[in-house]
């Protein structure tokens, strides 16, 4: 099943070794010279690796790289290693060579339970195996969980799928809480190394970070990709990405054109086969950052603007979207979709989207055929039935992309191209408050002149955009959250700012996401944040109080403090989000999702002020943000807040903050 003898000996010569040579007892002098070829093999294959990754599945030179990388890896494992003779030579029923074509992490859920597994893809063969806890100095092998051979392995249709057990979704705001401490603990080890802090405390936070992204890389997924054996067991994989679930059925489906044999592997054979497993692999270490090195690329930490313009190459007509997937905290999630486009074999999207990059490094694009099919329908939400037309994937060059200009690519994937354009924006950069030159309209301009020139107590925009929202969107999974489409916005900014007389007509037209997202880019565009500059740090200390009585006095004074524009606008902003909150089973959204929207829209000091805060790109988004998302979060969970009422109270209280 190792790769054959011939390549090897071939790469040991293209590395300067002899036969001999593979496994050096060097003398005292020239031992490190002897050791030389062995680095630069382990080099070679750090880089193969790196190859690997970047490189297409369905690239012509994908399978060169898994062979180079392999026969490299064999090759390393066998020095000072005696080999077992069994491990280099698994066949298959047919007599054939067992190759590994594929492997890597998958999440199963077993028995109620998620567990990480480690799936190995041979030429005729599933096998799903998990490291065992081995004993220091000793080598690490897998355990064997379960295998089909490919013969008997089929995938069950939407319409079997349903007597399949149901998939229990952590809700986002658990794994938004975790994105954030994991941050918050990227921030620390910055903070530790740029002090030169212990070597303890640094791993001893890496350890915690590392029990954290591995908490998150189990939750997080939900789409199934469900296996089924013909003599009657199934097993469920749950995945974060629908292009993943789409390459392991792609392989799988590829293997069984051939001519492939039911077989039963015997418990030698297996324990072989097993043993191969952590030789072969590809795959080494769990897909979480704490496992990166400190020079490997930390990733992009911002807002990248993406326009998916058309595509072409399509037999036939058909419904057509686009989704797109970026990477962040070691896996994939989809971030976007592009709407359908009808009966068409060159759709027109031309449909721009602002994705928020967590340390990420790659750009997935998938097209989609819509199903209309009413019995296909009826799935829970994770469900795609919709057939992938093709998918490809580009990596995000930091220096490619953080230009001020669009940058145009083409994807090409089945014979189909999609052409789209992209723009990254740094965090710091698109943290910016910015004041609007011509005072004039709405955006940009600070809320007492646009409450005092519409002689209001809340201007116009907020109104209307929160009518909207809650006469057609309350039950829209994902309100809020779910990116409108650029272009929308912007033509809706353009009205609001020219308080055009067909500003209603637009809105009742327009997609309710879109109008969410003129809300939301109405509040980040302010030149000061609703919650005021000046309040800022008294937020930040008030929310860090620990005893609630403390607190209630200190964060209701602060809403006092609060010029009334500002506070009846907020207080207007604050039961609009409880009502949708209150839609939680059908939209999705809880209080500690709109808190994680809205926070730092509402609270992040402007340019001057946020000067003082900014360190790293990463830092950034971590202690202060999660400061932000709980002060919004302690007023959305407190009892109604009448405005009378505070004013109320200021006589008992002094104004100075």
């Amino acid at each position: 099943m190792g790769a054959s003898a011939e390549p090897k000996e071939k790469l040991k010569k293209l590395l300067g070794l002899t036969s001999g040579s593979s496994a050096p007892q060097p003398p005292h002098k020239c031992g490190s010279l002897l050791y030389k070829p062995i680095d630069r093999v382990t080099r070679s294959t750090l880089v193969l690796h790196d190859l690997l990754k970047h490189t297409p599945a369905d690239h012509p030179d994908y399978p060169l790289l898994q062979d180079a990388l392999r026969i490299s890896q064999n090759f390393l494992s066998s020095i000072n290693e005696d080999i077992d003779p069994r491990r280099t030579a698994v066949t298959t029923p047919k007599g054939e060579t067992r190759q590994l074509i594929k492997d890597g992490f998958l999440v199963e859920l077993s028995e109620g339970s998620r567990k990480l597994r480690h799936v190995f893809l041979f030429t005729d063969v599933l096998l799903c195996a998990k490291l065992k806890k081995t004993g220091v100095g000793k080598h690490q092998q897998y355990d064997c969980k379960w295998y089909v051979p490919l013969a008997d392995l089929v995938f069950p249709s939407p319409e079997e799928s349903e007597h399949c057990p149901q998939v229990h979704v952590i809700p986002d705001h658990e794994l938004e809480d975790m994105k954030m401490k994991i941050s918050a603990i990227k921030s620390e080890v910055q903070k530790e190394k740029a002090n030169k802090g212990q070597s303890r405390a640094i791993e001893r936070l890496k350890k915690k970070m590392f029990e954290n992204e591995f908490w998150l890389l189990l939750n997080s997924p939900a789409i199934p990709f469900r296996i089924h054996n013909r003599n009657g067991k199934s097993y469920l994989f749950l995945l974060s990405s629908d292009y993943e679930r789409s390459e392991w059925r792609e392989a799988i489906q590829r293997l069984q054109k051939k001519d492939l044999q039911a077989f039963v592997l015997s418990s030698v054979e297996l324990q072989v086969l097993t043993g191969s497993c952590f030789k072969l692999r590809t795959v080494h270490n769990i897909p979480v950052t704490s496992n990166k090195d400190d020079d490997e690329s930390p990733g992009l930490y911002g807002f990248l603007h993406v326009i998916v313009h058309s595509a072409k190459g399509f037999e036939q007509s058909a419904n057509l979207y686009c989704t797109l997937e970026v990477d962040s905290f070691g896996y994939f999630v989809s971030k976007a979709k592009t709407r359908v486009f009808r009966d068409t074999t060159e759709p027109q999207w031309n449909e721009e989207f602002e994705i928020e990059l967590e340390g990420s490094q790659s750009l997935r694009i998938l097209c989609y055929e819509k199903c209309y099919d009413k019995t296909k329908l009826n799935k829970d939400n994770n469900e795609i039935v919709d057939k992938i037309m093709g998918k490809g994937q580009i990596q995000l060059d930091p220096q490619a992309v953080q230009t001020k200009n669009w940058h145009m690519d083409v994807i090409e994937m089945n014979g189909i191209k999609v052409e789209f354009s992209m723009k990254f924006t740094s965090r710091d950069m698109s943290l910016k408050r910015t004041p609007s030159k011509k005072q004039t309209g709405v955006f940009g301009v600070k809320i007492s002149v646009v409450t005092k020139r519409e002689r209001s107590k809340v201007p116009y925009i907020v109104r209307q955009c929160i009518e909207e929202v809650e006469k057609r969107g309350i039950e829209e999974v994902g309100i809020y959250r779910i990116s409108g489409v650029a272009t929308d916005i912007q033509a809706l900014k353009a009205v609001f700012d020219a308080n055009n007389k067909d500003i209603l007509v637009m809105l009742s037209d327009m997609d309710i996401n879109a109008i969410a997202g003129t809300l939301k880019l109405y509040f980040r565009e302010l030149p000061e944040p609703l919650l005021t500059d000046r309040l800022y740090p008294a937020f930040m200390e008030g929310i860090a109080l620990s005893d609630p009585a403390a607190k209630e006095n200190c964060m209701m004074h602060l809403l006092r403090s609060l010029p009334d524009p500002n506070l009846i606008t907020f207080l207007f902003l604050l039961e609009h989000l409880k009502r949708v909150a209150e839609k939680e089973p059908i939209n999705k959204m809880s209080l500690h999702n709109l808190a994680t929207v809205f926070g730092p829209t509402l609270l992040r000091p402007s340019e001057g002020e946020s000067k003082a805060h900014l360190t790293l790109a990463s830092d950034i988004w971590s202690h202060d943000v999660m400061a932000q998302v709980q002060v919004l979060l302690y007023y959305l969970q407190h009892p109604p807040i009448s405005f009378t009422e505070l004013k109320r109270n200021t006589l008992y209280f002094s104004t100075d903050v």
